[in-house]
């Protein structure tokens, strides 16, 4: 077992997730302890914080439209992109992918997935590092929860969008900040519970995207003028950003006083 799975292990407990019960990963039961663990790691060895200890909502809705249709993943090959704990492509795997691939940049993000798997009995191909700039080999690359922070946006988007006009694109999101407010076609939207310490609410309602590569496939789509108000967005970029910024400055104020303890 390397170091990375034995943190994982150490620092979380195989639980349900709450909106796909058939699939049980290794998460987080609070948020301080494990934002702790993380940051002794973040000294020795500059990991991330652990976002891949928590199923977010955006994986949480990919994972069950995958699971109640099945036929949109069978026989194809999919990629989990910034996978976290890797839920969507266990999904995929046990809906019948031809092959799964997730990735992440987090090495404790891969072991996860890598444990998750095999707890699951999913066959997937954990990927470490950033496959940006890859030449697609994917048939539908599945994106939750990933427009939380401009620089990572701006880093992703132009790959994502080159992506789409070769393959599937599906994005997940539950009004993050950074969403595109074009070249996205709504196809499924649902209700994700959640908890008020992590997103400062009890529930996420999250709407899956296709991905538009081009003006002319958004203009076919008839949703290349969205601002003026043929898709309403659930919240504005304005309440995305306050609550992101109330999340984190929630953790930051809980880790300051549990130092001081």
């Amino acid at each position: 077992m390397t170091d990375a799975a034995s943190f994982v292990r150490a620092n979380t407990v195989r639980s349900a997730v709450p909106l796909v019960p058939e699939i049980a990963l290794y998460l987080a039961a609070e948020i301080t302890p494990i934002w702790q663990a993380t940051e002794d790691w973040l000294h020795e060895r500059g990991i991330a914080p652990p976002f891949w200890a928590f199923a977010w909502p955006g994986s949480q809705a990919l994972a069950r439209h995958v699971l109640d249709h099945p036929a949109t993943v069978a026989g194809r090959r999919v990629l989990d992109f910034a996978a976290g704990c890797g839920l969507a492509a266990i999904a995929c795997a046990l809906a019948g992918a031809a092959r799964v691939e997730a990735c992440d940049i987090d090495p404790l993000a891969v072991a996860a997935i890598r444990l998750n798997a095999d707890a699951n009995g999913a066959g997937v191909v954990a990927l470490d590092g950033d496959v940006v700039g890859t030449a697609c080999r994917w048939d539908l690359i599945l994106c939750g929860d990933v427009c939380y922070e401009a620089p990572m946006t701006r880093h992703i988007l132009p790959w994502l969008r080159q992506m789409a006009a070769n393959t599937e694109v599906w994005v997940a999101d539950p009004s993050r900040a950074y969403l595109p407010r074009h070249g996205m076609a709504a196809f499924a939207r649902m209700v994700v519970p959640t908890t008020v310490e992590l997103e400062d609410r009890t529930e996420r309602t999250v709407t899956l995207f296709r991905l538009l590569a081009t003006a002319m496939a958004m203009a076919k789509a008839g949703i290349a003028d969205m601002e003026a108000g043929r898709y309403t967005l659930i919240a504005t970029q304005a309440d995305a950003e306050a609550s992101h910024e109330r999340t984190m400055a929630r953790l930051r104020t809980r880790l300051a006083d549990d130092s001081h303890r």
